[in-house]
């Protein structure tokens, strides 16, 4: 005879059949109920409410982040704002017109996808800025990057880690123009792409040391009251950012949050907060290096869901009632980002 249905001790199955003593009813959150049987659900595939993934591999992305390649151009700030996809702000200076580079100077790179292209969300590769510097002069660019990945304020944007705990360096490409005008390039390539929606770039120029080695070492410029000792200017050619636009669905995905409170059966319930679990899990991987994941998830469902903050505790609320009741559930703690 078939071993009777059990119960109880083992995870999976909840209650039995009630017209045959060796099948299961129904089963435990996580588990689907099959012929009889509870098999491990498996949520849908997500990439009709989140696309993530590019088909191109490490070398062949780096070879075209390499050759600066028009494909993976998101952005391209110039002199001709005709059909470019950012928008370039800089209260302290403007493209192609030279500077005084002594004090920061603050620029953004935002997207806008809130306002014009609420079904992409966006993929940062690299970056890339065409810096000038007249001739003798003893200053070069000091570069600081803060990625806001979803939108929200400056405040809810994570800072790049350059050249820290293996994180990759800029590097400066000698280029044949008048002045001392050089490329500098950040490239993430696919181990430390993220999303972004605006980039706050801070410049600030250091003076190097005369003895020409690698690790001389920079000092901030100090205020200059004699315009004689000036240490020279500075101008931005272009900024361009790498990356790719993904499909986004933010009415699906409210339809699965919909379900958290509305669902048509309890598997389908299950299925939403499968689906939500795996989205939040894939947006999370995607965060700054660090001791502990950033909760980008958080700021998707902020920024471009535009949920109120108590919907998103009660979202969150749910997803860990349903991961608590699962067997071998452990603790998903994340660094908060956004409010």
């Amino acid at each position: 005879l078939p071993p009777p249905c059990t119960v109880g001790e083992g995870p999976a199955c909840a209650v039995c059949a009630s017209d045959n003593h060796t099948r299961c009813g129904s089963c435990n959150p996580g588990f689907a109920l099959m012929q009889g049987a509870c098999r491990p659900m498996v949520a849908d595939s997500t990439e009709n409410y989140l696309g993530f993934e590019t088909d191109l591999q490490d070398l062949e992305l780096g070879y075209l982040l390499q050759r600066a390649d028009r494909r993976l151009e998101v952005s391209l700030c110039s002199l001709l704002f005709k059909d470019v996809h950012a928008i370039f702000i800089s209260n302290d200076m403007r493209l192609n017109s030279w500077f005084d580079p002594s004090w920061r100077k603050r620029m953004l790179l935002t997207l806008k996808s809130n306002k014009y292209k609420t079904n992409m969300v966006h993929m940062l590769l690299g970056i890339s800025l065409q810096v000038c510097l007249t001739k003798n002069s003893t200053l070069e660019p000091a570069l600081t990057l803060y990625i806001n990945p979803f939108g929200g304020s400056h405040s809810e944007s994570w800072y790049i880690p350059v050249n820290e705990i293996g994180f990759p360096d800029w590097k400066a490409t000698k280029l044949d123009l008048p002045f001392e005008c050089y490329n500098w390039t950040l490239t993430l390539g696919n181990k430390w792409k993220t999303f972004f929606e605006t980039i706050h770039i801070y410049l600030r120029s250091r003076i190097k040391t005369q003895d020409g080695a690698n690790d001389s070492v920079y000092y901030e410029p100090a205020e200059m009251t004699d315009p004689a000792q000036s240490l020279g200017y500075m101008k931005i050619n272009s900024i361009q950012v790498f990356g790719y636009s993904m499909h986004f669905d933010p009415e699906a995905i409210r339809d699965l949050i919909l379900q958290l409170d509305y669902p048509y059966t309890q598997g389908s319930q299950d299925t939403a907060i499968l689906q939500l679990l795996e989205i939040r899990d894939r947006v999370n991987r995607l965060s700054p290096p660090g001791q502990q994941k950033m909760d980008l998830f958080a700021c998707l469902l902020r920024h471009r869901l535009k949920l109120t903050p108590s919907e998103v505790v009660r979202i969150f609320a749910s997803l860990q009632a349903f991961t608590a009741r699962l067997p071998n559930s452990v603790d998903y703690e994340t660094t908060k980002l956004c409010s």
